[in-house]
């Protein structure tokens, strides 16, 4: 009888913990199992690791609660110190916490073998908080106990060597899993991309028999951001002829390939994914419209932009912010700087970005004043410090006056060290207005800041060949050919016809349409030939 009332009230218990909604509860279960004489010792720890469980991974639980009873635990199992390493591991508010590899060692210290579900949250711990040394003995701590052939501790491996820059140690540990699952390949494919070895991530990707959302979403996103949009578009359209029937684009393929349509000046295909989107059935969210902005702003559309704007029920200042930068690399400083007022008129407080677009449609359209205003007005109004963008913006807006002085005046008062942006831009209204002494002091602060980028050169180059000064000139090609310094990235361009885009570049052109551009020097060759000699036979 007194065997069935415990057995009764261990499960009545259990449940409870199971089901439990909130703290208030939860303390009362608490009471129960500390006060109930019919419990044995071991139902008490059976009980209490439970309890610690439902605090650590429950919303409505409270790690502070569960690390006081964690402490008053005499005989700690494997399971209560993998509930709290996971709790503190999966902590977003403090990432710089040790927490997690303190009981990881206290675990050990305690004689308790770690096993496949301690070693994936200690190593989540260290891919936070990029540690790969730490990772590094963890990693051997895994061979050592066992499980160096479990495919989710090889899966967050992978993710820890990537996070910390060794792709190749991410490779090798990849290869060496022989049950590989789409989470291995995502994360190796993932570590590539994020370490900027794209063509490693496409041969993995090529190699893939199953791809999942994730998969088509880290590969386009990649390659976005690796400066190869041209490709990215290419994976969206491959995506949809041949990708699983269960994937479909999310929101985030549309925002990624929107940026490339942007990076592109795609306006025919962005348009197409704006038609994808409006007949897809996939939410039209805020993060979408802004892209959607920010796209044809880039595409030299703002009528269409404009149009989304205005369409957009609520605004956030990215939003705003987007069609501010849309009117300015378009050259409507006006149109922007009555936005701003609407903006501001609507409520909305700006940011540091927001100024950037602002100052920057100032400097695009020769609005001198309105832009001294703007510069004046976001650290009175908003207290938000300049920072090196807006005084490049504000040397810009100077330059390309030619009010040289004040924009020198403006570099000498900085609160900060002048970057190549900010000498970048004085650098263009001294080439604009061929103030050649002022350009040569430039170019020279600038070479100091990057020595080794050939595109300064190459600019002060320009400057003593304009200036007539040829022998400077031949002493600055002899210093770029001692030191090995070359454009480093080949030139390219793009250009989009028929919804098609079409890139040119030293590395490499479409075979057919050179093909079909030389037949047209030809004709055009043959026929201003036949223009000259018949304009010799009228002189004659």
């Amino acid at each position: 009888m007194m065997e069935f009332q415990r057995l009764n009230l261990k499960n009545t218990l259990t449940c409870l913990l199971k089901n439990c909604m909130t703290m208030r509860e939860l303390k009362q279960i608490h009471g129960h199992i500390t006060i109930s004489p019919q419990l044995f010792i071991t139902d008490r720890w059976f009980l209490i690791s439970r309890l610690i469980f439902f605090c650590t991974v429950s919303q409505s639980g409270s790690l502070t609660y569960a690390n006081t009873v964690f402490n008053l635990v005499p005989r700690k199992t494997r399971f209560i110190y993998n509930a709290m390493i996971r709790a503190y591991a999966s902590r977003i508010d403090d990432p710089t916490s040790s927490q997690p590899l303190i009981l990881y060692k206290q675990m050990l210290f305690d004689g308790i073998t770690p096993d496949c579900i301690t070693f994936p949250f200690v190593l989540k711990h260290c891919v936070t908080r990029v540690s790969g040394v730490v990772g590094k003995s963890v990693h051997a701590h895994v061979v050592k106990f066992g499980f160096h052939t479990d495919v989710f501790v090889q899966n967050c491996l992978i993710s820890l060597y990537s996070q910390s820059g060794s792709v190749g140690n991410a490779r090798r540990v990849f290869d060496e899993i022989s049950n590989k699952d789409i989470v291995s390949w995502n994360s190796i494919v993932i570590g590539c991309l994020r370490n900027s070895e794209l063509d490693m991530a496409l041969e993995l990707f090529r190699s893939m028999k199953k791809r999942n959302i994730v998969t088509w979403n880290s590969i386009i996103t990649g390659f976005v951001q690796g400066g190869r949009p041209t490709e990215a578009l290419g994976f969206f359209y491959e995506m949809q002829v041949f990708g699983d029937d269960m994937v479909s684009p999310d929101k985030m393929t549309i925002a990624s390939v929107l940026s490339a349509c942007a990076s592109l000046g795609a306006v025919d295909q962005g348009r197409w994914v704006h038609d994808y989107l409006n007949t897809s059935g996939l939410e039209f969210d805020m993060v979408i419209a802004t892209a959607l902005v920010d796209m044809y702003g880039k595409c030299g559309s703002v009528s269409r932009a404009l149009d989304v704007f205005r369409a957009m029920k609520n605004k956030d200042v990215l939003a705003w912010t987007a069609m501010l930068s849309a009117f300015a690399i378009n050259g409507n400083g006006r149109e922007a700087f009555e936005l701003f007022l609407d903006m501001e008129a609507a409520g909305m407080r700006p940011n540091a970005v927001t100024f950037t677009a602002l100052l920057s449609a100032c400097a695009h359209s020769g609005l001198i004043d309105i832009g001294r205003w703007c510069f004046h007005w976001m650290r009175h109004a908003y207290h938000i410090e300049p920072q090196g963008q807006h005084y490049a913006c504000m040397v810009d807006i100077l330059g390309r006056a030619g009010l040289f002085d004040e924009a020198e005046a403006l570099i000498r008062n900085m609160p900060l060290e002048p970057d190549v942006f900010v000498w970048g831009a004085l650098l263009g209204g001294c080439q604009m207005h061929r103030n050649f002494p002022l350009g040569e002091k430039v170019a020279w602060c600038l070479i100091a800041l990057e020595p080794l980028n050939h595109a300064f050169y190459v600019i002060l180059c320009d400057i003593y060949a304009k200036a007539g000064r040829f022998d400077h000139l031949k002493e600055i090609r002899a210093l770029m050919k001692e030191k090995g310094i070359e454009k480093a990235v080949p030139g390219c361009s793009t250009i989009e016809v028929g919804g098609v885009v079409c890139e040119f570049s030293v590395r490499g052109s479409p075979q057919v349409l050179m093909t079909e551009i030389l037949s047209v020097l030809d004709s055009l060759s043959d026929e201003i030939g036949r223009s000259i000699n018949m304009s010799l036979v009228h002189e004659l």
